[in-house]
């Protein structure tokens, strides 16, 4: 900590601080303090942030993930906690131009850098390497965007005509229910499950990693579950068309298994094994059929 106050001379002339001095913290504050850094995750963003930011200070976009990794490193060798949160070179212009603020300024990268922080989108930093940080970062990103445009929809979806409680309520009811039923008909494994809706706003997806033991105990990622059962909730409440794909590794190894869901007028529908296959194994451009992907079984919902 810096001392404040004016320097004079004492009788030997040395110099001194006069007025209030300030103290140093103990070291262990400093594990006490909380730290967050923004990434910009991919070259395009890099090239368009340094256009716009000559201070920047990187050449290119590799050194500067070096330099953010090492950065990392130091603040969680420091701080109690370090968190991440994805850079949008897009939305800091949009941010700045509202705010009043010069796009080629630290403090105004610091304050945005608060500002998605405070949104949510964040991953804890432990140490991972930054090439295992970003791919967590955009699914951090996916999940809030599931969310906040989720909520919108739900939000306008009205009041549910069987009880005239507010129809997300019920619909999010549904969604869990949906996603209880699934996991118990995929059983023990490691499963990865991706939902989408399609309405008129724009794409919504969210995507779910689970793990079921022999014994039935499921372990799975409350944030990432919460995010699923906002898109399902979504079909189910508007009606708009969408799916659920679930791709499983039984424990015992082996072949893959593809099962899937429709969601069509606010109800979910079980795949047969062809109709999974179908939607696997169709360019969904050309129409034209594709193989199959080897070691991969595609069974009914």
């Amino acid at each position: 900590m810096a001392h404040t106050g004016k320097r004079v001379r004492n009788s030997r002339g040395e110099g001194v601080s006069a007025g209030r001095r300030t103290t140093a913290p103990p070291r262990g504050r400093w594990r006490e303090a909380a730290g967050t850094v923004a990434v910009v995750a991919d070259e395009a963003g890099f090239a368009l942030l340094r256009h716009r930011c000559p201070g920047l200070g990187f050449a290119d976009h590799a050194g500067y993930l070096r330099a953010t990794e090492a950065l990392l490193r130091s603040l969680t060798g420091r701080h109690g906690h370090t968190s991440v949160a994805l850079f949008d070179p897009a939305a800091f212009a949009d941010y700045c131009e509202r705010e009043g603020l010069a796009q080629d300024s630290p403090a105004s990268r610091a304050r945005y850098t608060a500002e998605v922080a405070a949104q949510g989108a964040t991953v804890p930093y432990a140490g991972q390497p930054i090439e295992a940080l970003l791919p967590e970062l955009r699914a951090a990103r996916r999940r809030l965007d599931a969310w906040e445009l989720g909520g919108d929809l739900l939000a306008a979806a009205g009041g549910c005509r069987g009880c005239g409680a507010p129809l997300s309520r019920c619909a999010f009811r549904r969604a869990a229910e949906l996603l209880a039923a699934v996991l118990e008909r995929v059983g023990p494994g490691a499963h990865h499950l991706v939902a989408t809706v399609l309405p008129d706003t724009a794409p919504l997806a969210a995507e779910l990693t689970a793990e079921i033991d022999a014994g039935g105990e499921l372990r799975v990622p409350e944030p990432a579950a919460l995010a699923l059962c906002t898109v399902l909730a979504v079909g189910l409440a508007t009606g708009e068309p969408g799916g659920l794909v679930a791709r499983s590794k039984p424990p015992a190894g082996g072949d893959q298994e593809v099962r899937g869901w429709s969601l069509r007028g606010g109800l979910p529908r079980p795949l047969t094994a062809g109709e999974v296959f179908a939607a696997y194994c169709t360019d969904a451009t050309t129409g034209e059929p594709i193989p199959p992907e080897p070691d991969v079984a595609y069974l009914p919902a």
